[in-house]
């Protein structure tokens, strides 16, 4: 049967193995990510401690991409995922018995929090790395956009069940789903052929290794731009597990199901957005269309916090979600295609921590702002914030790509033809 080109990187058995577990498990996640975030103003009432929670589950991130990175170039990527995702299930299971034994307690969810993050230290670098072993360079950024709509269908699907279950069952019903959901993951990469061999030893030391990716990202002035933007994205344009359960209590007077509904109408924007990505671009994108979603989805913040209304909040979210996700998917896919395969886990380490990483800042940051003065102004300023960020960036990269390519004089003649 003939497989249509919006999803063309379904063709590989290793890809559509590989994406099927990420569905199941994806689901799960989103779910533990609603269920923590609404465990988290039960057990405190405190938005301070909701971002404190993103602070540490994303902290270590911060602290060990690069070495997450760096390792991933050296083991076989698909072993290494076994091992997080299943290092992943056993915090998840771990938080269900606390909840469901009635003994959880703040701390239990900040440890269990920071260790999720060291797991997904690794799990990141390799996870994204390990998507260029599994379909050929024509088909990937189809599988990029596959794979970001896989993970925003999961953020449709996963936030209103979760929203349900925790109305009917208490939050410990979704992170015993989570914890299930692994298992999907975990048998689709035991099936798996490729390994995602490691690259052949630089016999550089690991520190050296480390410097030799960062002067590479630096050097390269559409990655440096690209890294630019995303950090300005991810400290105050995405922290949308801050803000939308306080908009949803705070703002709008909703329980656990209008949260989770929130959560999911930004999981349609991204759908919708990614599967534009998937079926209309083809190779590189340019990069007209990394700054374009980056801006609109920090006007969009802006734009949120004069929201009042359930309905509207829907339609802005939805809005917001397909910014976010052709911004994500643009910078993704620029990374990826550019980047030389021998330095690949190192930059998707240094993505995940310009990414992720900077996650952990922009959330105990909007966390304060919406403690002190309410969610809907940390709206105004993260969004304002973010929208100097990428502007400043993207005219510092206009300034030195004129100065190292700079236009002949207009009465020159023009070159000849090659």
């Amino acid at each position: 049967m003939a497989i249509p080109a919006g999803v063309r990187a379904l063709r590989h058995r290793d890809f559509r193995l590989f994406w099927s577990g990420q569905l199941v498990s994806l689901i799960g996640t989103w779910m533990q990510s609603v269920g923590q975030s609404w465990l988290v103003l039960e057990l405190t009432n405190s938005p301070f401690r909701l971002g404190l929670i993103g602070t540490l589950q994303f902290g270590p991130i911060l602290l060990f991409s690069f070495l997450g990175g760096a390792i991933s170039d050296r083991v076989h990527k698909r072993r290494m995922l076994i091992g997080t995702q299943t290092a992943l299930m056993i915090q998840a299971f771990t938080l269900s018995a606390l909840v469901w034994s009635g003994h959880v307690q703040f701390w239990h969810v900040a440890v269990l929090a920071a260790l999720y993050g060291l797991a997904n230290t690794l799990d990141m670098p390799a996870r994204q790395a390990f998507i260029a072993h599994l379909v050929p360079r024509g088909d990937l950024m189809n599988a990029i956009a596959l794979n970001s709509a896989v993970f925003n269908g999961a953020r449709v699907v996963g936030p209103a069940a979760a929203g349900l279950l925790v109305a009917h069952y208490g939050t410990a019903a979704a992170f015993l789903f989570n914890g299930l959901s692994f298992l999907a993951v975990i048998a689709a990469l035991a099936a798996i052929r490729t390994e995602g061999a490691p690259r052949p030893r630089s016999g550089l030391g690991m520190g050296a290794e480390i410097a030799e990716g960062v002067r590479y990202a630096l050097g390269t002035s559409r990655i440096a731009l690209v890294f630019g933007l995303l950090l300005s994205v991810s400290l105050f344009v995405v922290n949308m597990n801050v803000l939308v359960p306080l908009i949803a209590r705070n703002v709008l007077h909703e329980g656990a199901h209008g949260f989770g509904l929130l959560m999911a109408s930004l999981g349609v924007g991204a759908v919708i957005g990614a599967l534009a990505v998937a079926t209309f671009s083809v190779g590189r994108p340019p990069l007209w269309a990394v700054v374009v979603p980056a801006l609109t989805a920090a006007v969009l913040l802006i734009a949120l916090s004069f929201v009042h209304h359930f309905g509207l909040a829907v339609a802005v979210l939805m809005m917001l979600g397909f910014a976010q996700i052709t911004f994500m998917t643009a910078c993704n896919t620029t990374v990826q295609i550019t980047v030389p395969d021998e330095l690949r886990g190192r930059i998707m380490g240094l993505y995940a921590l310009v990414f992720a990483g900077m996650t952990p800042i922009g959330s105990l940051f909007m966390g304060t702002v919406a403690e002190r003065w309410g969610v809907l102004r940390a709206c105004a300023v993260g969004g304002t914030m973010g929208l100097l960020l990428i502007t400043t960036f993207t005219l510092a990269w206009r300034q030195r790509h004129d100065r190292a390519d700079p236009l002949p004089p207009r009465d020159a003649p023009s070159a000849p033809a090659v």
